[in-house]
């Protein structure tokens, strides 16, 4: 029998905590946010940034909102350390920005670290080493007594240098890494080693990892809980997360420990970051933004931070990446675009943001409506009606929709590509014939008594002079009697509706006039139903235009020059 590869895993340990109370908590506030681009984000880089690229990412940061930035590892590299150096040296670090390096617990490496920090107004110093029963034995041969030796005596020696430039305020990070991985005493047992070495009462970070991810996020949630209770009555203690995202819940397991009474998150813009990645801060502050609770980060030009991103990092953002990616506010689904522009129509600017399949308002991130709804071979009659009354101002009838719709869909079977607006637009006028030369050259209007009313003149109907005269109970049923006396055919007047057509027109000239687009529905003959669309500056020849649009369209047209000689004899008659 073949012997399961599932078989060589073992399923990490629950967490006893039975009186849990992160199930039931909310968040209701912004933590305090780490950027770790600059450190963890760009040890993970194919190409590492240079210094131009590192000073870019920085302002960046800044300009976001970030208030504690980790800024590099400058005992790992000379380009490292000298970045430091710059950001001191050039009084670029903002007087409410804290800078963070990272160092392993090794006395040279700490050493190397304080000196590159000689000057800065205040410092976190992040310290780590790895507590994991795997790491302990594997890695490191030690026993758990010998790692708390370690921590005493490499914080110790941070001390004692930190201590001897008085003219810094001196914060210690302090990462039991693989904690996730850990025994939670002996991680526990690690940070009073750190607390205790650094000096009572002094301000301290705990950064609680998963360094990598190892269950659920509800065990991570329970792991920090159990610590975070055991530091609640200590001001002086932060609890910080750092998730990595191996298994793909790194955005929840950050949100279920801020839930369990972590105070900070550690991560990367966009999730970048060793194998899958660091927790994506973007997508956990913007899940807050969603939830009505201000991140304390903008993000509202989300395209300008992306490319800037991608520049820094060499590195694509995803086109579904949460929030950010080309495509995440765009449905193809024709009923998602008919619910989404129902939702629209509908919707007062001060109501609440409840719009079907949009958590945000892309607006508020710069992204325009535009690109919400895009037209394939799986869309429907309300995206492509929401793109034309979008980008060309046109707001069609419902049945003209399924009608269009059904045009838009041949052409998209033969093309087999995206469709834009413009796209659209163009299939629109060629169908309706809104560029054909039909027009009524001259005509003369009449009513009487009886309220009918009688028209006749002439019409130019495919370059061709045609004379028509009729009758009827308003100067659009008389047209449409003369046209049907024309063409010696029965046409029927189904539907009529008509809107102004802003400055901004359909044929694109932002800065035309007004112009009043009309929409008419036919019974041409017995059996054929069908829209004609009409547009000129003055409303009723855009309606005479809609009826002989949907009458060329009937294929009728062809009958108006046989018919051309009776009807002018009708009109010497009227």
């Amino acid at each position: 029998m073949l012997t399961q590869p599932s078989s060589k895993y073992r399923a990490f340990p629950a967490i006893a905590l039975r009186d849990r109370t992160w199930p039931d908590a909310q968040i209701t506030q912004a933590p305090i946010w780490l950027s770790t681009d600059l450190r963890d984000g760009n040890q993970a880089l194919i190409e590492p940034m240079d210094l131009a690229r590192k000073l870019r990412m920085f302002d960046m940061l800044v300009k976001i909102g970030f208030k504690e930035i980790e800024v590099g590892f400058p005992a790992s590299s000379q380009i490292e350390f000298d970045f430091v150096r710059q950001l001191i040296e050039e009084k670029r670090i903002p007087a409410d920005v804290t800078i963070q390096v990272m160092t392993p617990a090794r006395p040279e490496l700490i050493t190397r670290t304080v000196e590159a920090l000689q000057g800065a107004p205040r410092a976190i110093v992040h310290i780590y080493n790895a507590v994991a029963p795997l790491w302990r034995k594997v890695v490191f041969g030690m026993s758990v007594p010998e790692v708390m030796a370690l921590v005493n005596d490499q914080v110790t020696h941070l001390k004692a240098l930190t201590d001897a430039q008085p003219g810094t305020e001196w914060v210690l990070q302090y990462s039991p890494e693989t904690f996730s991985l850990a025994e939670l005493e002996v991680s526990l047992q690690a940070c009073e080693t750190a607390i205790a070495a650094w000096g009572a009462g002094r301000d301290i970070i705990l950064n609680l990892p998963t360094t990598v991810e190892n269950a659920t996020p509800n065990v991570f949630a329970d792991q920090i809980e159990w610590m975070a209770r055991k530091f609640a009555s200590r001001p002086e203690v932060v609890v910080s997360v750092h998730p990595h995202n191996d298994r793909g819940t790194g955005t929840a397991s950050a949100e279920l420990a801020l839930m369990a009474g972590a105070h900070r998150v550690e991560g990367c813009l966009f999730g970048n970051g060793e194998r899958t990645g660091n927790l994506d801060i973007v997508n956990v502050a913007l899940n807050m933004y969603v939830q009505g609770v201000s991140p304390q980060l903008d993000f509202s030009d989300i395209d300008a931070i992306r490319a800037e991103v991608e520049h820094c990092n060499q590195l694509p953002v995803p086109a579904r990446h949460p929030y950010a990616g080309d495509l995440v506010y765009t449905s193809f689904s024709g009923s998602h675009q008919d619910a989404i522009k129902k939702a629209f129509a509908a919707r007062q600017e001060a109501d609440i943001w409840e719009i079907p399949y949009l958590p945000i308002d892309p607006k508020d991130l710069g992204r325009s409506y535009e690109a919400v709804i895009r037209v394939n071979s799986q869309s429907g009659k309300g995206g492509i009606s929401y793109l034309l009354e979008e980008a060309y101002g046109l707001a069609m009838p419902r049945r003209l929709q399924i009608e269009f719709s059904q045009v838009v869909q041949r052409a998209m079977d033969t093309a087999g590509t995206e469709f834009t607006a413009k796209d659209l637009w163009q299939i629109f006028e060629r169908e309706y014939q809104l560029s054909a030369n039909h027009a009524l050259a001259q005509y003369r209007v009449e009513s009487d008594d009886s309220d009918a009313v009688r028209i006749s003149g002439k019409v130019q109907w495919a370059g061709q002079p045609v004379s028509i005269a009729g009758q009827g109970n308003g100067p659009i049923d008389a047209f449409v009697q003369a046209v049907s006396s024309a063409i010696g055919i029965p046409v029927r007047l189904l539907d009529y509706s008509e809107h102004a057509v802003a400055a901004s027109d359909a044929r694109g000239d932002k800065g035309a006039n007004a112009t009043a687009a009309a929409y008419i529905e036919l019974r041409v003959g017995e059996n054929q139903s069908l829209y004609g669309v009409g547009m000129d500056s003055n409303s009723t020849q855009a309606a005479f235009r809609a009826v002989m649009s949907a009458v060329a369209r009937s294929g009728a047209v062809a009958s108006v020059q046989t018919a051309a000689p009776q009807a002018a004899a009708q009109v010497a008659t009227a």
